[in-house]
């Protein structure tokens, strides 16, 4: 299997790709962070957001340029990496090299991402639909397991709640990981404010620290977070992307949390 069970997992990165230096800047900093706590690191970007809210915010370099990109990341810094693809014909053009692919929220109920994923053996991780509950991702990893695929995960993102609000039902950590997959808290998405700007999303990334520690303690496997270094210039989710200089501090206290979650809470019988 790809993800460990016995370890915290973080998914982390800039949301989209802006540049190979700004790339090599956070893969260098996440990677010694989480080797010197034992946090199990894939590291993410995106080369197409592809649902971006408005027709002129930036997107990214595009598969070809991306992927090369990514490619390089992995090979200088010796770290898996996760992108997201957007079609299922995406899936053929990236090569196995890239560790996992990520079905983004809207796409999840796509049922050929998941037949072709599972013909080229690809792991996948799949981000839970703002519109579904988290029983309905059972039909998920079914479509997936029955197409032949072997390890997919899900991350829990926010439910849509009302108009441009998202919301984080505990329950979904237990419901999740009762299909008998890996479950991931999602920090930055989950909260941001869809459209919350008009012509792009909001975000509320004061609560971001309270959720995680949060989410690990009812259980999360892992974390997915989006971390730029400059957040007045990121170019994509400015209002949920999380602090560079922050990120140490955060990922420290949730390895600690998470070791002792791992170690006590979940041995015991409550009812």
């Amino acid at each position: 299997m790809f993800f460990p069970s016995q370890k915290l997992i973080f998914i982390g990165g800039p949301c989209v790709i802006e540049g190979q230096e700004m790339l090599e800047q956070v893969c260098s900093s996440l990677k010694d962070i989480c080797s010197r706590l034992d946090i199990f690191f894939v590291f993410k970007s995106s080369f197409d957001k592809a649902n971006r809210t408005g027709i002129n915010s930036f997107r990214g370099p595009g598969l070809a340029e991306g992927v090369k990109m990514l490619l390089a990341i992995k090979k200088k810094y010796n770290v898996p990496v996760i992108t997201d693809v957007h079609f299922p014909e995406q899936i053929a053009q990236i090569p196995a090299e890239i560790d996992v692919l990520q079905i983004p929220a809207f796409l999840c109920r796509q049922t050929d991402f998941y037949i072709e994923a599972a013909r080229l053996g690809r792991v996948l991780n799949v981000k839970k639909g703002q519109f579904l509950s988290p029983w309905d991702m059972k039909n998920a990893i079914d479509k997936f397991q029955q197409a032949g695929g072997k390890e997919i995960t899900l991350t829990e993102r926010g439910s849509s709640f009302g108009y441009n609000n998202l919301i984080v039902d505990f329950r979904s950590i237990q419901v999740m990981k009762s299909f008998g997959v890996k479950y991931i808290y999602d920090a930055t998405h989950s909260l941001q404010l869809p459209g919350g700007e008009g012509n792009a999303s909001g975000g509320l990334r004061e609560f971001i620290p309270g959720l995680v520690f949060a989410q690990i303690a009812a259980g999360a496997d892992g974390l997915f977070m989006e971390v730029h270094p400059d957040i007045e210039k990121a170019r994509c989710d400015r209002a949920t992307q999380y602090p560079f200089d922050k990120i140490e501090g955060l990922l420290t206290d949730a390895a600690g949390l998470w070791d002792y979650t791992l170690k006590n809470l979940f041995k015991k019988k409550y009812l």
